[in-house]
């Protein structure tokens, strides 16, 4: 287990651009600002979804797409570093309208339809991603 400590930087409430990529909008929240290391949450709703879940034995994302409008029950993750990159790392939880519920690892793909995020920044530490 690795326990660090951390110190609230600036926090940043944003509206996403109607039809961007959520998980790029995120990403370039965060670079625009010069934000290494933060904590997210994100409601609203998306056009459409891409999730992925990732398969430990085959150690790769699988990917559902759902092609059709759905409510972003949550949305939720962190900002941090790959070598010299700005990477996001984000879960989603959405529904349709049925009440159905989907859910995974956040992928490129998934279109704003109207997204409120709160980003909250992170000081006296790096989040630093590392593949093993």
């Amino acid at each position: 287990m690795s326990v660090m400590s951390a110190t609230q930087g600036r926090m940043f409430v944003c509206r996403l651009d109607f039809d961007s990529d959520l998980l790029d909008s995120i990403r370039e929240i965060a670079e625009e600002r010069g934000v290494k290391s933060a904590t997210f949450t994100a409601i609203g709703a998306v056009k459409n979804a891409v999730v992925g879940f990732y398969d430990q034995k085959e150690r790769k994302y699988r990917d559902l797409t759902l092609d059709r409008p759905l409510e972003v029950l949550n949305c939720s993750g962190n900002v941090g570093m790959l070598g010299e990159q700005i990477i996001v790392h984000a879960h989603i939880t959405l529904s349709d309208v049925e009440g159905q519920a989907y859910g995974g690892h956040l992928m490129k793909g998934t279109r704003v339809f109207a997204v409120e995020l709160v980003m909250k920044e992170l000081t006296g530490i790096e989040l630093v991603r590392e593949f093993d």
